[in-house]
Parts: structure tokens; sequence; C-alpha cells
């Protein structure tokens, strides 16, 4: 037994499934049977007694959840903040567990009423003591944990669960000893996956697979080096007793009726307090004024969504409604958010539907001063193609030369205040540069505003893929190619359009440069810019390339790093830098495999690589293209028609692309050489590396043979 661990348990006198408030509890109502609940709590119970110290709070009639007692209230040394439960069939319990923690010594923190919070099922601390996991989306509100930090004096992290199978922390996610993690990833968002991967070592987390996450692995109760669970996988058993933990079976089934399990039916009352660990809450709340048709043309639940979908939570502070049909309607909206990062994303989309602070509250916009030519200041204001005014001396100015990524200068002229957009190759020393979103609106009629029926994310793409045809037996021929050609120290160029990122392909690409497939890469500003986006951001045009879906504000991602590339004057220092650290370009430096990006009317930035002369680029293509074999064509129309016009009789090339217009062209050429193949690139490119696998160990044999 530990003696300084202590565990709060209630004995399942009156547990039942009497109503529905998860997703678990549907289609078992009363189907739970008394005795077999009684007999798994038992042997529950005596696992940690024998490792552990159990306290006991009373069983009440009518609170058949009260036997969950990790929603009770939040631990830390002899402080403890109660539960403030989201629905009325749980708020019953909260004076019992109050009565519990007071009789026993603790101070007691409570949260206002109409703040949900449910405890150390959506509070879990890191093991080591070294910061505090807080959970919000479904049962606890963001806007509880700034209280979390204050009245217990500990760093919180806040993550964001979007599964609503996993409506509490604990039943997706276990802070391990020794700094280890049991967590099931899709049960968070984006941002919340970032943060757990910087916060958690690669080789400390521990991602559950679903069939694992569903029998609720994760609410596992952790006792030094016993991890006690309802039910585990071998695989898991296994990964878990490599890095040293021994896992305690006990059914639970009859529990997971509530949605609960193992880390449900306990709360540990003895977590140690660190002395050199201090309050550091990153929430960020801003004030937000609406105004409009908010209810019938619904702008109201637009904005509302617009913040609960980027991971925010809002407090709406006044209402003034409408008295008549064409009266407008006002609102007053706190909106908080996790982090400076995703509070600019908000304050960004709620900008474009006509959102503004209240104009007492900012009478400047921040800028900041350009001190290298070509590059804007961090957190610049990325511009988009609305209308836009900023907030000058407490002035609203006009922004002139309005357009689509582009920076926003301010200063003064002759005739007053000026607000201007600028191209980042057009920013100069000086100049100064909005940075973030605070005083910035786009100015539109409310009729504008309310006849859009639905909000479009403003994002560059969001449509899917065609199908496609079986290709093996061609791509074998060319893997076959490919192999002969590089052992006998031939030649294969690359001309590569953004749709091998779009679709997957870097990772391939990359492969086939590192191991000395490639010799050249000819494309244009896009590959690069998204091969790079991909690498530092993990989006392509803002789409999130492991969940192929946009992410919210992801469509300035790629002005983002084309800044950072910018800053460092080329890729070849970004990567020097450590600043690229993967990726087709960061392989094309790391290779030595020259590489050529020509430049178009369209590219933004563009990056400082890019050959903005066409005749240069033109020239720099034939000669990266002289002494080729064979030339791989990747989804680029225009990059793959140049190369082929340039490319002399008696070259393989091999065109790659969805649109048979493209693949036919190049086949108009008359060159008996040609290979067209009509399918997704991203496909082609994994199918190739699978038969250059295929390839190595029966070539390696006939060799040595």
């Amino acid at each position: 037994m530990t003696e300084s661990i202590r565990f709060l348990m209630c004995p399942p006198d009156h547990y039942d499934v009497d109503y529905v408030i998860n997703p678990w509890m549907e289609g078992n109502i009363h189907k739970s049977s008394r005795d077999r609940a009684v007999e798994q709590w038992q042997k529950l119970y005596h696992v940690i007694k024998d490792r552990a110290i159990v306290d006991f709070v009373p069983p009440q009639k009518g609170w058949p959840d009260l036997v969950f007692t990790a929603n009770a209230g939040l631990v830390l040394g002899t402080n403890v903040v109660l539960s403030r439960f989201l629905h009325k069939e749980r708020q019953g319990e909260e004076p019992y567990y109050k009565q519990w923690f007071e009789e026993n010594g603790y101070t007691v923190y409570e949260l206002p009423k109409d703040l949900p919070f449910e405890g150390a099922g959506d509070a879990l601390f890191d093991r080591e003591g070294r910061w505090l996991w807080a959970g919000y989306g479904f049962r606890s509100e963001l806007d509880s944990h700034p209280y979390l930090a204050k009245w217990l004096d500990v760093e919180v992290l806040s993550i964001r669960l979007v599964d609503e199978r996993f409506y509490h922390l604990d039943t997706c996610f276990c802070p391990l000893s020794g700094g280890y993690l049991l967590y099931y990833p899709p049960a968070f968002d984006s941002y919340s996956n970032r943060l757990i991967e910087m916060r958690v070592p690669a080789e400390k987390r521990i991602a559950l697979e679903e069939p694992d996450a569903i029998n609720f692995a994760c609410n596992a109760v952790n006792i030094n080096s016993i991890v006690i669970m309802n039910k585990a996988s071998d695989s898991l058993k296994q990964r878990l007793a490599e890095v040293g933990f021994e896992i305690v079976e006990t059914p639970l089934t009859e529990f997971l009726k509530a949605g609960g399990a193992a880390k449900c039916l306990t709360l540990r009352v003895t977590e140690p307090v660190l002395d050199y660990v201090h309050a550091n809450q990153p929430v960020e709340s801003r004030t937000i004024r609406i105004e409009g048709h908010l209810l019938d043309a619904g702008i109201m639940n637009q904005a509302l969504d617009l913040v609960v979908e980027n991971g925010g939570s809002f407090k709406v502070l006044n209402f003034n409604l409408g008295v008549e049909r064409q009266s407008p309607s006002s609102a007053e909206v706190r909106v908080s958010a996790p982090s400076h990062e995703l509070m600019e994303d908000i304050m960004t989309e709620l900008i474009e539907i006509g959102a503004v602070p209240p104009p007492q509250e900012v009478c400047d916009v921040n800028t900041e001063v350009v001190t290298q030519d070509g590059v804007a200041p961090d957190d610049f204001y990325v511009t988009t193609i609305y209308p836009t005014e900023v907030r000058v001396n407490c002035e609203w100015v006009k922004v002139q030369n309005q357009r689509m990524d582009a920076a926003i200068v301010v200063g003064q002229t002759a005739e007053g205040l000026s607000a201007s957009c600028k191209l980042l190759r057009d920013l100069k020393v000086g100049d100064r540069v909005i940075v973030g979103v605070e005083g910035i609106r786009n100015p539109r009629k409310p009729e504008s505003r309310e006849q859009r029926n639905s909000h479009q994310e403003f994002a560059f793409m969001s449509g899917g893929v065609s199908s496609e045809r079986r290709v093996e037996l061609v791509v074998e021929q060319i893997a076959w190619e490919l192999r002969k050609i590089r052992d006998r120290g031939g030649k294969v160029a690359v001309t590569a359009g953004p749709v091998v990122i779009h679709t997957g392909g870097a990772q391939h690409l990359s492969r086939l440069i590192r191991e000395g497939y490639v010799h050249s890469l000819l494309g244009g500003n896009a590959i690069a810019v998204h091969d790079i986006e991909q690498a530092m951001m993990g989006t392509s045009l803002g789409v999130d390339m492991q969940r192929g879906v946009p992410v919210r504000g992801g469509h300035r991602h790629h002005l983002k790093v084309i800044n950072t590339i910018r800053r460092y004057g080329s890729i070849a220092k970004a990567v020097e830098q450590g600043i690229l650290t993967k990726g087709v370009m960061y392989e094309c430096v790391k290779s030595n495999v020259p590489f050529c990006l020509a430049g178009s009317i369209r590219d933004d930035g563009p990056l400082p690589d890019t050959e903005m002369d066409l005749i240069e680029a033109q020239a720099e293509y034939a000669r990266l293209l002289q002494g080729a074999e064979m030339i791989l064509m990747l989804s680029s129309m225009l990059h793959s028609i140049g190369v082929g016009n340039m490319t002399p009789a008696g070259v393989k090339m091999v065109c790659v692309d969805i649109n048979p217009a493209v693949v036919t062209k190049l086949s108009d050429r008359g060159s008996v050489e040609s290979i067209g193949i009509v399918t997704d690139v991203g496909l082609f490119l994994s199918l190739l590396i699978q038969q250059l696998d295929k390839l190595t160990r029966p070539y390696h044999l006939v060799q040595t043979v």
C-alpha cells in the first residue's frame, strides 16, 4: 500500500442509468444490473485498497451518478474547486461533495453558478505535478480555467474535446507516472493535439486505437507503475509493459453503460503541491459588438458558432433586440480562447461577418515597423477581398488598394491619415504594418451580411479527389527504369506542381530525392510554398494534411511561411538554421539536388528562391534538364508543357495528371518515349515507392550472384 496516496469513492448503493446525458446512456436506461454493478465496484475497490487508502462519500438516494466521484471537484493540496455540473440531473450532488470536503479539512472554492466545470473528470494533473490539463467542449467551459489557475496556483493547459463519445477529459486522456501519457488523439481538435505533442515527447505518448478507446482504456487509475482499467488489448498491454507499466484489468461493464469506468469511479484527493509550480493560464478574452438583424438573419448564431467551432467560448454580456421588424439589434459578447493564436483566428472570422470591438476599447490598431525590405513583422494582418477599415487615432480609416493576401501599411500623408494594402515584396524598411486583428473591421451594408444563407470558410480548397483506374503495371515498369538509371549514374529530372503536396505525395517525393532517384527539381513558387507550409504547419493551402479538412484561419498559413523564409533569405538558409526540417525542399537542400522555381503573375510573396524573371527561369530549366534520361512530370500542366517543349527527343517522359487533357498534350509531341498516366499523383507516388521497395532485395541478390 502507498500510504501517501488516497482516493475518494462512493458505494453504488443507488447506482442506475436513470436518464440520458451522454451517448453511452442511450438505450441503457434501467438496463444495468445492480448486483453485477456492486460486484464490479467491489473488485475495483479492493484492487485500489491494496495499493492506496480509500475514503468514502456516503451514497444518496435519488443521485445515481454520485458513484462517479471523479466529478466531485478538483483537489490540489488542501484546496478543492467544487464542481458545477452542466446537467440538472447531477447538480444535486454538489452539496454532498461540498460537505465531505469541508468535513475533511479542505478549503472549498466555488465557481459562479452559470459556469460549468466537472472536476477531475475534466481536469487532470500531469503525474509529475508540472501542470494541469484542463478539458472543455462538452461539460466544462473554457472560462472556468482561469479560476483553476488562480485558486490552485498552477499552470493550466486548455485542450478541447470534439468527439461527444468522450465527453469528459478522463474518458480519453490519462497522464501516467514518469511523464507518460495514454490518450486517444481523435478526441481532440488539431490545436489541442499540437499542444499535447509540444508538451509530451513522442517517446512518452501512447496513442490508443479506437477499440481500446471505446473500452475506456484511458479511463484508468494510475498508482505509480500500476495502471488499473476496465479492459486492454494485448498490443496496449505490451506497449505499456515495454515502458515499465503493469496493467490490472477489472471489468466495469455495468458502469460503461452510464459512460464511466475506473477513473470516473475514483477521485485522487492527495495531489502534491510543488513549490516551483505557479499559475500561468493563457486564456485570452476580448469583447466584440455585433449589430444588424441578428436573429432573423442568423448573424448571432453564426457568430457564436464561429467562436465554438474555433475552440473558443463566449458569454453574451448584453443583447438589445430591435423592437420593430426593420429595427437593428445589437449585442456585446465576451469571447474567450485558450491561446492568443486561436483568439486571432476567431477574431479574424468575426471581423469578416461585421463584428467590431466596442469603440471605447480600441482607439488604435497595433503596428510594427518593417526592419527588412520585403519582410513583414510576425503576426501581420493578412488582408482579404473585403473592403476594410482600420482604427487610427480613434478614427476609422478606409484601406486603399484593397486586395487579398497583402499587409496593411498605415501612415500620414498631406491629406491626413492613410492605410493601404502592400504585397510582402513591396514592403520597405520603416513601413508601419498592422499586426493582430484589433481595430479592424469589414464594413458592409447590413443587407449584404444578412442575405448570406450560411457561412463559408474563406479557404482555397475543400473538394475531394477523383477516382482512378488501376496503374500498378505501368508503375512497375517506371520503377524498374528509375532503378537502372540511378544505379548506372544517370540523371532523372522532376517537374512538379502543388497538387503533389495537396494529395499527400510530399513524403514520397521527399524519399525519392533522399534515396538518389531525383537529380533536379523544376516547378513554380507554389510547390515550394505548400511543401514548406506542410512541413512547418501541417497544412497545405490551409487544409489539415492528417484529417483532410480545412483548418480555421488556415488560408493565412502560406503567407506566414513565405514571410518566414524571406526573413532567413532563402530556403537553404532556413534549413541551415534548423527552421525547415523536413519536406521536398528540405531534401533538395540536404541532398544537394538543384532546383529552379519559376515565378508567375499569381505568386504570393514570392519565396526569395523563386526566379521572377521568366527568361532567366527558362534558361535555368534548360540547364537543369541537360543530360536527363527521364523526366517525371507530376501534375503541373504549365510547367510540364514548358519542360516538354524544351526537352529533346529520346528522353523518357512520364506525365502523371488527373486531367487527361494534360497527358494528351504531352503525348501529342509524337515522342514514343512518353508515357501518360491519368490518375491521382499522390496515389502514383505511393505506388512508385512500393514498387521500388519490392525491387530492392531481389536487385541486390541478382547483383551479388
